[in-house]
């Protein structure tokens, strides 16, 4: 392998997001080059090279892992490849960036988390849930200082049409062979929950509801059985007496509504993602939106924060692999509420 100055990516599944993000994001940074990419096809991968100036294709992500000139991996595939090609990455000495979310399930999980234990020297990171990333750093400040006072209730709510027209096909994001557990974008919005608050639930109810159910699929043209929800409404415990509520739906027509609320005993914090902004009422006062200090404001620096990891031994935060254990164990409950009618623990 080369020196750590000159780093040398193997990118394995060439996605919308790594195509926005991850190919470019690495080629601007100096020392870096994208050596090789692996798609789904040949034809697919050489496009790949084509539109990045990427030298060389592999027919086989195997191909990418084993290449001895490469020293880091970025995984672009859907869910049911992460684990797989993460696992055999690190232990073929490379690091790895692998695409949210994490894994299949939590099973998968806990294997990629082990497999980076075991090479400590090596960095595992997946791509962080990047819809909070300019506020993070404000809500947890006001949540410890006190500004909402005691925490009493966190929600979210996530409103899009993707499942709406019944006529339209099955996509990997509704197969479980491909996604596994991960359902609508539960664990992409659970996350920033993570980041805010220390404690975890103890205890999730969830309802989950399917209205089409066979859809003709997208990659096969044969008609399938959905059993990803289409629409999820969840209630989740914590010992210390916070609630967090939940509704993620695929099925609304309109405005899309998008939001994050943090209730207190003083105060509460809405952050808007339609409006792009965060907001502050306590008791007595207007709504006002929140000025956030330019040094606490987060941003996308997903590509570059891999790298210096892997130069300089900074550690993982945005994400590490026991942060992505967490938010598929959370997932998995869910699931498993929905799928069992009942309240699910140990999460």
């Amino acid at each position: 392998m080369g020196e750590l100055s000159d780093l040398r990516v193997g990118v394995i599944g060439a996605g919308t997001n790594t195509k926005l993000k991850h190919i470019p994001g690495l080629q601007a940074i100096e020392g870096v080059s994208v050596d090789v990419v692996c798609n789904r096809s040949l034809e697919s991968s050489q496009a790949a090279a084509d539109e990045f100036g990427i030298p060389r294709v592999a027919p086989r992500w195997e191909d990418v892992v084993a290449d001895p000139q490469l020293d880091a991996i970025c995984v672009g595939t859907w869910p049911y490849l992460h684990a797989p090609i993460s696992i055999a990455s690190l232990e073929a000495g490379k690091h790895v960036l692998t695409e949210a979310r994490m894994a299949m399930d939590s099973e998968e999980a806990i294997a990629m988390l082990a497999a980076s234990a075991k090479r400590s020297d090596l960095v595992a990171q997946i791509v962080p849930s990047p819809f909070t990333l300019a506020w993070d750093k404000t809500i947890v400040r006001m949540i410890e200082d006190g500004t909402i006072g005691d925490l009493r209730e966190v929600h979210f709510s996530k409103a899009l049409p993707m499942n709406v027209d019944s006529a339209a096909p099955m996509t990997w994001r509704q197969d479980k062979a491909f996604s596994g557990n991960n359902t609508l974008m539960l664990g992409i919005y659970y996350e920033p929950i993570l980041r805010w608050f220390s404690e975890r639930p103890e205890r999730v109810l969830a309802k989950g509801r399917i209205y089409t159910k066979t859809r003709k699929h997208a990659e096969r043209g044969e008609e399938t059985v959905v059993e990803i929800p289409e629409s999820l409404t969840l209630m989740a415990e914590y010992r210390s007496g916070l609630a967090l509520t939940g509704r993620m739906t695929g099925i609304e027509l309109g405005s899309v509504r998008d939001e994050y609320v943090i209730n207190g005993s003083e105060g509460t914090l809405r952050l808007d993602l339609v409006a792009g902004k965060l907001s502050l009422s306590r008791i007595g006062t207007d709504e006002v939106e929140v000025s956030v200090d330019p040094s606490l404001r987060g941003e996308w620096r997903v590509e570059a924060d891999f790298v210096d990891s892997i130069r300089e031994g900074n550690a993982v935060e945005l994400t590490n692999f026991a942060d992505g254990l967490d938010y598929m164990k959370f997932t998995d409950a869910v699931i498993a509420s929905v799928e069992s009618d009942s309240a699910w623990t140990g999460i």
